[in-house]
């Protein structure tokens, strides 16, 4: 079996939204800096696992929407949650969703899913009540079918993605401090690296450097860098907000795309993630050497590649592949959450 996309099989109140944050134009009522911590950098009092399985917090979706055109690989949406502001979370930090009803095989509750939240830890309203999912509905088509087996269709995904205003959503966390901005030094670089539903925690990055009225977006001074690797134009994800950030922030923020359906690598094969930042090889090393922290969120068969581009490049300088590993991770500029 294979996943692939059933656009004949989307439900008939999705539709193609390109984003439902407020522009950075927005006029909003609140500066945001009520859930920053003193100084707003430290991250010494970062819960995890606020909620647990057993007890899992009850979210209340606000909205759903696809976010992806129809020539897109799929169907992704962006899924907003209310939680009252009782449910805290950090820049880089996950949820955990509980999709209702029992497993057949033996009748007990469903795992937990882990999803990269999308949103900083304002919401796409600013009000410290919200939280975003992006979330790609996972379907597996059949041959002998020849049609997507609702048997076999992803559990969780399919859940969020059919949600209506109103459905409660069972959620775990946060969960993890890997992802987390090292915002100390507002001269950090930060290179973001993403496939996919893998641009959630960079999102949130972005909204706070540059959307929002906060301590960290007033002292930064650093370069965010961000590559998206999706399969054609239509799959891209929160393009509009990203535009935005590259036209009024042209020093701080910059933005590459890998269309692996449209564009070709230097070899003339695909144009996959590691293609892209092998582009900018020398500038990427540059900017680890001198500091930089350097992010990767996405489906786990993205690592391979970039590893083996990393250590073509670490071969060409004169470098020990695995010696410069160890240093990025020794100093903490090496943030990896595959999934």
């Amino acid at each position: 079996m294979k996943i692939v996309s059933a656009l004949a099989l989307l439900p008939a109140v999705t539709a193609f939204v390109p984003s439902t944050a407020p522009k950075f134009g927005t006029k909003l009522n609140l500066k945001q800096d009520f859930l920053e911590a003193s100084p707003y950098y430290d991250q010494s009092a970062v819960v995890t696992n606020t909620y647990k399985n057993k007890a899992p917090f009850t979210g209340k979706v606000v909205s759903t929407k696809r976010i992806v055109g129809p020539k897109a690989t799929g169907e992704t949406c962006h899924i907003i949650i209310d939680h009252n502001g009782d449910f805290p979370y950090w820049e880089g930090q996950s949820w955990g969703v509980i999709p209702p009803g029992t497993r057949e095989k033996d009748g007990k509750p469903h795992a937990v899913r882990l999803y990269s939240i999308a949103s900083s830890r304002y919401g796409d309203d600013m009000t410290g009540k919200t939280g975003s999912l992006c979330v790609r509905r996972a379907t597996y088509w059949c041959p002998e079918l020849k049609a997507d087996d609702p048997a076999k269709k992803g559990i969780c995904s399919n859940f969020l993605c059919d949600t209506q205003p109103g459905d409660e959503v069972a959620m775990t966390g946060p969960a993890g401090k890997v992802m987390l901005m090292p915002e100390e030094d507002p001269n950090t670089d930060y290179i973001m690296v993403a496939t996919g539903t893998g641009i959630a925690p960079f999102r949130g990055f972005v909204r706070r450097l540059f959307f929002e009225d906060t301590p960290a977006a007033n002292a930064y001074k650093g370069e965010a860098w961000l590559f998206l690797g999706v399969a054609n134009s239509d799959a891209l994800l929160y393009d509009d907000e990203f535009q935005d950030a590259k036209a009024r922030f042209p020093k701080n923020f910059r933005l590459d795309y890998a269309l692996s359906r449209e564009q070709e690598n230097k070899k003339g094969g695909k144009m996959y993630i590691q293609d892209k930042v092998e582009e900018y090889a020398d500038e990427v090393f540059n900017k680890l050497d001198n500091g930089a922290h350097i992010y990767f969120c996405g489906l786990k068969g993205m690592m391979p590649g970039i590893q083996d581009m990393l250590a073509e490049v670490c071969k060409s300088k004169g470098l020990d592949y695995e010696e410069w590993i160890k240093g990025l991770k020794a100093k903490k500029q090496w943030h990896v959450e595959v999934y």
